[in-house]
């Protein structure tokens, strides 16, 4: 942003800077109190109950004026840079603290709604990290409201993803392996981790999203195709400390495509660097969908809950079935004989009360009224298998919202 930036934007940002932040400030006379106030003994002389919160409450509303304060000062400066120079060399002779830098949990959400606001109006850094969000707690939140019959893949995700992102200096990129049929929920998870990892979701600047057949459609130009791809690689990893890569179907990645990966996710040295590198990689696959299938049918046919299937258990099973899929260049790729993966990721076949919760969700979606009457019909109209006990969706979810199409009135 330069010295030609409009001064329309500035002028909306001191607005909405002296609205929230004029509300006082530490030292200033405290603001008429209203009808709310009196009822709920805000005042001093309702008590020392209500004095202590009388000041608290004071106590936050200067650190939002010092806040909004210090913040324009720091954006007018970006905008126009004019004065900035004096104002630095006052604060380098300065010793004591901004006032309202010291409450934490108040100033720095302050702080962040205001730069999410400004960072709405374009991007705010050349390297999209600013808008990186890393919201750990509504991805939990949210795989468990939105994902039905995958206990394992919720657990994983968010233990691996969040225990990655804590790592202060982590050694390697983290690998992520998604397995099981089609419409158990791989895709719908990788774009739920974009969105709560990132503040645009699958359209971050450090999001990148590979289809097999879709970006590699030709083996004659595979080697165009390595050139391309460790180019691409290579610019995110400039351009982003955190970056995510998807690569759907990746049982179909030619073996050339997945050495030219390789490097990108081996062991990498980040001592000494203030921000190390953070890329995540995720490899969603078809592979291993019967092996998974298989135990789900086992335990339930034991009379066992399919929530007492361990990763353990199941990952097992998995690499052994990889081994055996002879056609398959990503299961004998040096991804699996080197470990570079650090997860597989099991996606259990879904019954008819997943079906009936994904048509749930797809009618609250578009805001139509359902019942279970309906619901009902919705799953009946899916397939499932095995012939005899007809347990698990063929298709999973994935056509439940093309299906409820036949109940518009």
């Amino acid at each position: 942003m330069g010295r030609g930036r409009p001064r329309g934007l500035g002028r909306c940002v001191l607005v909405l800077l002296l609205l929230l932040g004029g509300s006082g400030s530490p030292g200033t006379t405290p603001p008429p109190r209203g009808p709310w106030a009196e009822e709920q003994g805000a005042g001093p002389e309702r008590g020392p109950w209500g004095r202590v919160r009388y000041e608290a409450v004071q106590k936050h509303l200067g650190a939002v004026g010092a806040l909004s304060r210090q913040y324009w000062r720091y954006l007018a400066c970006k905008v126009w840079q004019e004065g900035c120079e004096e104002e630095e060399q006052q604060g380098e002779g300065e010793a004591g603290p901004i006032p309202g830098w010291g409450f934490p949990l108040v100033g720095q959400d302050y702080l962040e709604i205001l730069s999410a606001w400004y960072c709405s109006f374009g991007k705010c850094c050349e390297t999209g990290d600013c808008r990186i969000i890393n919201n750990i707690t509504g991805l939990e939140a949210e795989l468990s409201g939105q994902l039905h019959g995958q206990h394992l893949a919720k657990e994983v995700v968010v233990q691996a993803v969040q225990g990655f992102l804590q790592n202060p200096q982590p050694q390697k990129a983290l690998v992520l392996s998604f397995h099981g049929w089609s419409g158990t929920g791989k895709n719908f998870v990788a774009r739920m981790l974009a969105s709560h990892l990132y503040q645009d979701g699958l359209k971050s600047d450090c999001v990148r999203v590979f289809v097999s057949l879709l970006h590699f459609p030709h083996h004659n130009y595979v080697e165009s195709y390595k050139a391309q791809l460790q180019r691409q690689i290579s610019e995110m990893l400039q351009r982003c400390r955190q970056p995510l890569l998807i690569f759907d179907e990746a049982e179909k990645l030619h073996s050339s495509l997945l050495d030219a990966i390789k490097p990108f996710m081996a062991q990498q040295d980040s001592k000494g660097q203030a921000d190390p590198q953070r890329a995540i990689f995720l490899f969603l696959s078809n592979l291993g969908g019967n092996t998974i299938n298989e135990v789900a049918l086992d335990f339930w046919r034991a009379g066992r809950a399919r929530e007492e299937i361990s990763l353990e258990i199941l990952e097992q099973r998995l690499r052994l079935e990889l081994q055996e899929a002879a056609e398959s260049s990503y299961a004998h790729s040096h991804l699996l004989r080197e470990n570079l993966i650090d997860f597989l990721v099991p996606f259990l076949p879904l019954e008819y009360q997943h079906v009936k919760l994904c048509a749930r969700d797809a009618f609250l979606a578009r805001g139509l009224p359902y019942t279970e009457a309906t619901l009902d019909e919705v799953a009946q109209m899916m397939v499932f298998v095995p012939k005899e006990e007809k347990l698990f969706s063929a298709q999973g979810c994935k056509s439940v919202p093309q299906r409820i199409n036949y109940f518009l009135p």
